[in-house]
């Protein structure tokens, strides 16, 4: 049997620039897997593999690895901080037991650090907290551990203190043991000592000891009562404590260092294997029924019990397609068959493999709490359960938020056509937040994401890495419809055309719910004027009807549809007609109810430098910005505001400009709003110019 108390499932998380990738190279480093040390800015790392991710020098899609540290496996899975690829974050902290947040020792606790921490406390994954960067101007230690109390409503447990700071940053404190770890400036890892700490910081060092102990001691009343009379515990104790509460979550270890410099990475992963927890540590996997309901049953963490796991990833390359696989329960072996839920279709287990970033090693067999690649499995997609054929059972899915930014690509020739719909086809099949749909009407491909940068990079991936050249239309804001009056009405359906005719009649009320919220129906009907049976059929006519919205064609939101009276024929009357009779009753009522365009409102973080502060809040206001707070920091002002997504196109080139290209920002969905009346006469006009186009063709 594997001994899974030394297996480390774990996640880097961290706002874009904060060092995940470099940390992860220096973890895969110092663990033995790699011997050069490669670099972001170089374009050189590890788990950046993608060409897009060297040339940026951002990580866009999470990379899995495994290696060993103090006789312990762990399986790292380094994920990218742009807010436009926060689903491979999400996905990511779906699978994994524990994770290590970083944080920039002058850039503290940034935006994209809140989203992920919030997606990580959703997922109940346990973590440790790395402020990285200690080297750079401005870092100060102190101030990014307020601002994880302030800012992300969390405990951190102060584990280790730095020793100097910005360039005299040379090691630091482990408060368990009083000693101060100090590494040479050679920039190898392994050239450290450890010493005494300077005596100017033993106050400092006796404050945090302190309260790391009272925090620890909490976990146990024994070792409560022995501290309270006196009785330092011992340190096997208080790491036992220090265990229980960060499994808890309870408080959240928290260590310092720089990875670019090589120092206080060990640290780290001594944490990692003395906190954070292995696979049956953590709340099982519930299961779910056939209606997604909860069943009762969870995939325990168990070689002998049958097999669960869940694809969470899908990623294609020069060898077919990967499917990245946690096994929750049961064991894996190659060659056998497994059913997907999904599909209900059974497939054969060709190859398992062990990734290493963008090389693997086979393997034969994969257990409980392995994380690994399956190649060549046709129908799974991300959030599809595999499991034993003889004992199925479905595991709670993934749920990912709908794309706010689309835009039309087509292709150059006809030869380039069908190698597109191959390309998207996988391109789907890898990232859930990325769509794809054909207009009808005018038979273009649209291409629909979470934000600017991610469309760009899809671009990017058709023409290099599917070599398909498409030529691109201008982005395109997913506006949506509502209505804003409430309205009783009523419609008949009536057709006769020689044999059995088609009736329903339908009285309803159609009101508006609150922006934003989904489509709802209900009936009151009592008696028998619309049989029972025909219920279903209504809404139908209706909820489908909201896909497109009357004003310029876009899915209509908010609003609710009440049932109260009709008829019916005991010959005539059929659900398709009753289906007919809610279509035209939606065409005839909405118009009626007051119709209003909703636009998608985003949710901005801008850095700049103090001088630039009044144009940069100057031209988010020309944008129809809200401001909302201006945080001041060591190295500029965060601004933080809402504005509107479709005054936000080509805002980080005007950004750079204000700003000298020193400024930065990150924008993620925040909620639908009205449309002032000129920009909504605007999308109306657009849309209908639209639709003459398409009627010349």
């Amino acid at each position: 049997m594997t001994d899974l108390s030394r297996y480390r499932n774990i996640g880097i998380f961290a706002h874009v620039d904060a060092g995940k990738t470099t940390t992860t190279e220096r973890i895969l480093n110092l663990t033995g897997k790699i011997h050069k040390i490669g670099e972001v800015h170089d374009g050189a790392a590890t788990t950046d593999f993608m060409e897009q991710e060297q040339e940026r020098g951002i990580t866009i899609q999470s990379a899995a690895t495994t290696c060993f540290w103090n006789d312990h496996r762990l399986n790292i899975i380094d994920t990218p901080g742009h807010v436009d690829f926060t689903i491979e974050v999400y996905r990511s902290l779906k699978v994994l037991d524990g994770g290590v947040g970083v944080f920039c020792g002058s850039g503290g606790v940034e935006p994209q650090s809140e989203t992920n921490w919030r997606y990580a406390n959703d997922s109940k994954v346990a973590r440790i907290i790395y402020v990285n960067k200690l080297d750079r101007l401005g870092a100060d230690f102190y101030r990014v551990v307020d601002q994880v109390k302030n800012i992300l409503a969390a405990k951190p447990l102060v584990m280790t203190l730095p020793i100097g700071i910005e360039d005299d940053f040379k090691g630091v404190v482990d408060l368990l043991t009083r000693k101060a770890w100090i590494w040479d400036d050679s920039g190898d890892p392994r050239n450290y000592e450890v010493q005494d700490p300077p005596a100017d910081m033993a106050d400092k060092i006796e404050q945090y000891r302190q309260e790391l102990i009272e925090t620890a001691v909490e976990q146990d009343d024994d070792a409560m009562e022995k501290y309270l009379e006196g009785e330092e515990p011992d340190i096997d104790t208080i790491k036992k404590c220090i265990r229980k509460g960060t499994i808890a979550l309870e408080f959240f270890p928290t260590y310092c260092g720089s990875s670019f410099k090589n120092k206080g990475v060990q640290l780290v992963l001594d944490a990692v294997v003395d906190y954070l927890p292995n696979p049956t540590e953590v709340n099982p996997q519930p299961e779910i029924d056939l209606e997604g309901n909860p069943s009762g049953e969870y995939a325990i963490v168990d070689e002998s019990k049958p097999l669960r796991a869940l694809a969470f990833k899908i990623m294609d390359d020069q060898y077919g397609a990967l499917t990245f696989t946690r096994v929750y329960s049961g064991v894996l072996e190659k060659g056998t068959s497994i059913l997907n839920t999904f599909t209900g279709k059974t497939e054969r287990v060709g190859r398992i493999v062990e990734m290493h970033a963008d090389s693997r090693e086979d393997l034969d067999r994969a257990v409980a709490g392995d994380i690994v690649a399956l190649v060549g499995l046709k129908n799974v997609q991300t959030g599809h359960t595999l499991c034993d054929p003889s004992n199925p059972a479905t595991l709670e899915p993934m749920v990912f938020p709908d794309p706010v930014i689309s835009m039309a690509v087509s292709a150059k020739d006809k030869s380039a056509s069908e190698k597109l719909g191959v390309a998207l086809g996988k391109m789907v099949r890898e990232d859930p937040s990325f769509r794809v749909e054909t207009d009808q009407d005018s038979g273009e491909t649209i291409l629909k994401g979470m934000g600017e940068l991610h469309l760009d990079i899809k671009v990017d991936i058709l023409k290099r890495t599917h070599k398909v050249e498409v030529e691109v239309g201008a982005p395109q804001v997913a506006y949506r419809e509502t209505i804003t009056q409430q309205i009783e009405d009523s419609y008949t359906h009536k057709k006769q055309s020689g044999g059995s005719g088609q009736y329903g009649k339908i009285d309803y009320i159609i009101e508006p719910l609150e922006v934003g919220s989904d489509f709802e129906f209900e009936s009151k009907v009592v008696g028998g004027n619309v049989p029972k049976e025909f219920w279903p059929a209504i809404e139908k006519g209706f909820r489908t009807s909201t896909e497109k919205g009357v004003l310029a064609g876009y899915p209509i939101l908010g609003f609710k549809v009440t049932l109260i009276d009709g008829a019916s024929h005991a010959v005539d009357s059929s659900a398709v007609a009753f289906e007919l009779a809610a279509r035209a009753a939606y065409r005839q009522s909405i118009p009626k109810a007051g119709p209003q365009i909703l636009e998608p409102i985003m949710k901005l973080d801008v850095f700049c430098p103090e001088d630039n502060v009044g144009d940069v809040i100057g031209d988010l206001n020309r944008r129809r910005g809200m401001i909302s707070a201006q945080d001041t920091g060591p190295t500029g002002i965060r601004v933080k505001a809402e504005a509107p997504l479709a005054e936000m196109f080509g805002y980080i080139g005007d950004l750079r400009t204000m700003t000298s290209g020193r400024g930065q920002f990150s924008m993620e969905f925040s909620h639908y709003a009205p449309c002032p009346r000129n920009i909504s006469d605007q999308v109306i006009e657009a849309a209908e110019k639209r639709k003459a186009e398409k009627e010349k063709k």
